[in-house]
């Protein structure tokens, strides 16, 4: 490794934290766990001194209100002149990231971390339990991150918000179903191959160390709504969905080969970020082409392969974006890795953890870990591994590429967003439809058990895509057992819709 660019970014250390205590006083709030993170991480680097060194603290915004965290952090690790930096939700968790590797291989600065941390599960137990928990406010005069990123990026479309659907869970089960329909699958034959999906992943996650939860769960208790496992948006029950209710923080320290060397870490330890390539070319839901396949994830995931000089055939292992299924679904086709690695090295973030917003800083400093160990892999000198991010509902992507040994080209970073732009435009859509349409995705939604209401896009025969809401649960009860994808419906004046027949006659609904 002695011809290695002094600028090489290296992986030198990452650091886990969880606390499951249920008396919320037990358990410290966000930014402390933060800050115990980044000590872990650099006990992994081997070096405590190293902190003292840092030039940046990158944070990803959480539900806390810290003004600045990154000043905190560093106050709190005696490192009070490093820059601080905040990453607001909507930014891709990858993009700090992304950015100090790019800041070291531009000889910008030689040793940084990345972090995020969340204490959800605190909250909830002080709300079960009527216990307050005190958080850090931090002065008026408080100086703002150094830099700031913000996202103004919309969520949903007008006419998504106007028929009420902005649950994320729905919107997800909607990009299901046209997987589903994509697919070829029989709705029993599809829910069966989600549930044996997220079994697998409970059995990730029972090796993985920092994960949340590590109980092994079988696929019949994951694929059937019992007891606590709800039913919640057709076909995802409870198990199925990201769990936040969590006290996690992770830490991700990286730094120059000549740092590295400075400080004499371990070079067997170091991971080495290959390449990332992003998209933040936004398409709301509604406005998207096709809902199973996003040209986002296929230019990215492109151009981050590209740049590595690595194929779908050389990752060993991936962790992929995992706050729903049809997101690891997605990710997997577009990205050509079914059937050719592990998707997850976390074990989801149904499993191991979904932290509110930095999910997919867990997947790669877990990722760090498996690439070290070869964990799970066939034997190989040189282990290659992928990390996915998206943001919103599919409305950005990102792909980056880690491995134990370093890239031939260094560091590479690439923004696609053009590219994904000049070849995604989005649909039109409208909300004043009224007429036959076909549906191209769906969801069915329930409270408390019982289905309460359903969602159907539909493409207009204009070529407009329009989005229609429906509360006829006989109706919406064979949606759940029948595919609807493809199917005629009548959409009303009013924006409901209705089952059509052959003739595309309303048909009346018991």
């Amino acid at each position: 490794m002695s011809a290695l660019a002094p600028n090489t970014p290296v992986i030198v250390g990452v650091g886990f934290v969880q606390n499951h205590a249920d008396d919320p006083l037990a358990c410290p709030e966000p930014y402390r766990l933060m800050v115990d993170a980044l000590r872990e991480a650099a006990a992994d680097a081997g070096s405590a001194a190293l902190l003292g060194d840092i030039e940046s603290i990158s944070v990803q915004q959480g539900m806390w209100q810290y003004s600045n965290p990154g000043k905190l952090i560093a106050d709190a690790l005696g490192c009070p002149g490093a820059r601080s930096i905040l990453a607001d939700l909507g930014v891709l968790q990858i993009t700090p990231l992304a950015e100090l590797c790019s800041a070291i291989a531009a000889g910008e600065q030689q040793l940084g971390v990345v972090t995020g941390g969340e204490a959800k599960y605190r909250d909830l137990r002080s709300k079960i339990t009527g216990v307050p928990v005190a958080m850090t406010e931090q002065a008026e005069d408080t100086p703002p991150p150094d830099v700031h990123h913000r996202s103004a990026d919309p969520f949903a479309t007008e006419v998504e918000a106007k028929r009420g659907i902005f649950l994320p869970v729905e919107l997800f089960s909607v990009i299901e179903s046209a997987l589903r329909h994509h697919q070829g699958l029989g709705i029993e034959e599809h829910r069966d191959k989600l549930a044996q999906l997220y079994s697998g992943f409970s059995e990730i996650a029972s090796r993985n160390p920092h994960a949340w939860r590590r109980e092994r769960v079988t696929a019949e208790a994951i694929r059937n709504p019992e007891g606590k496992n709800a039913m919640i948006a057709f076909p995802y029950t409870k198990l199925h969905n990201s769990q936040w209710n969590v006290n996690q923080a992770v830490a991700i320290i990286v730094c120059s080969v000549a740092k590295a060397r400075e400080l004499g870490l371990d070079e067997s330890r170091w991971v080495y970020p290959l390449a990332t390539a992003q998209s933040k070319h936004v398409v709301c839901l509604a406005q998207q082409r096709q809902l199973h396949s996003h040209p986002g994830t296929v230019v990215a995931g492109e151009r981050a392969m590209a740049l590595a000089g690595v194929a779908p055939g050389d990752i060993a292992v991936a962790d992929l974006y995992s706050c729903f299924p049809s997101a690891v679904q997605s990710f997997a086709q577009d990205l050509h890795l079914d059937g050719v690695c592990p998707l997850s090295v976390t074990g989801s973030m149904a499993f191991a953890g979904g932290p509110y917003n930095h999910g997919a800083l867990d997947g790669v400093a877990r990722m760090a870990e498996v690439l070290r160990s070869g964990e799970g892999m066939a034997a190989s000198t040189r282990r290659v591994g992928l990390v996915s991010n998206l943001s919103g509902i599919f409305g950005k992507q990102g792909v980056a590429l880690f491995a134990n040994e370093p890239g031939a080209a260094g560091y590479r970073f690439e923004d696609v967003t053009a590219a994904v732009a000049a070849q995604d435009p989005p649909l039109p859509v409208t909300a004043d439809y009224a007429g036959p349409a076909t549906i191209v995705g769906y969801a069915v939604s329930y409270q408390k058990g019982q289905i309460s209401h359903g969602f159907a896009y539909c493409d207009t025969p204009a070529g407009e895509r329009t989005v229609a809401r429906c509360q006829d649960a006989a109706l919406l009860e064979r949606m759940t057992r029948e595919e609807y994808c493809g199917r005629s419906v009548l959409i009303a004046a009013d924006g409901s819709f209705s089952e059509a027949d052959e003739s595309g006659a309303r048909t009346a609904c018991a």
